[in-house]
């Protein structure tokens, strides 16, 4: 199984409706316990995606053998400058890969695919927060390179930006906000969790790093 997977060619395809709850388990399944007891990312998806902030062709999934085996999401983001300007970027995020079939290059193919159709989108940027040695890979960079911080004013090496055209970034500066959505509170976490199979939440080694 395992040179099998070394040879996955997965299909990355926009992300449909009916495929809305199984990439929302997926993401579910992928954060679970690595960042904090449980997780949250699958509800900031379900958010983003009745948010105006969605976009539709950026919403993919990829598909091996007829299986979800791994989904992204880049979302309309602003970065607010000194005169209070706001210039439309992206934020990238969250991504996912079914652990059965992570670290064989889908979470690599999905935010290649990303980044591709963000590009001929004809969006300047897309700024994320994630793991620096995996993501500098792609040509992300610390922001604090293009002068764009954080909504506090802070400049993080998990903070990272990414020009999709020439000097796309080179007007654009001042403090980051993704949409709302992002933010969750336990109540709606636990409501929203009412709809998935029971799952412990414990705390692991992982936590520790963030």
């Amino acid at each position: 199984m395992k040179n099998q997977r070394k040879t996955m060619k997965p299909l990355i395809q926009p992300t449909t409706q009916k495929d809305f709850k199984i990439t929302e388990n997926l993401t579910r399944e992928a954060f679970w316990n690595v960042y904090k007891p449980g997780c949250d990312e699958h509800l900031v998806l379900n958010k983003l995606r009745n948010s105006k902030s969605y976009i539709s062709k950026l919403d993919l999934v990829a598909v091996f053998e007829n299986k979800i085996v791994g989904h992204i999401i880049s979302t309309k983001a602003k970065v607010i400058d000194s005169q209070d300007f706001e210039h439309e970027v992206l934020c990238l995020g969250p991504v996912s890969v079914n652990p059965e079939f992570q670290k064989n290059g889908i979470g690599s193919k999905l935010i290649n695919e990303s980044i591709k159709v963000a590009t001929e989108s004809g969006f300047p940027g897309m700024i994320l927060f994630g793991n620096p040695e995996y993501y500098h890979r792609f040509g992300f960079k610390n922001a604090a390179i293009y002068n764009i911080t954080t909504k506090d004013g802070q400049n993080l090496e998990p903070f990272m930006a990414l020009e999709l055209q020439w000097n796309g970034l080179k007007n654009v500066n001042g403090r980051f906000f993704e949409d709302e959505c992002f933010s969750t509170n336990e109540t709606e976490l636990v409501e929203y969790e009412k709809q998935f199979p029971f799952k412990e939440k414990i705390v692991t080694e992982t936590q520790l790093k963030f």
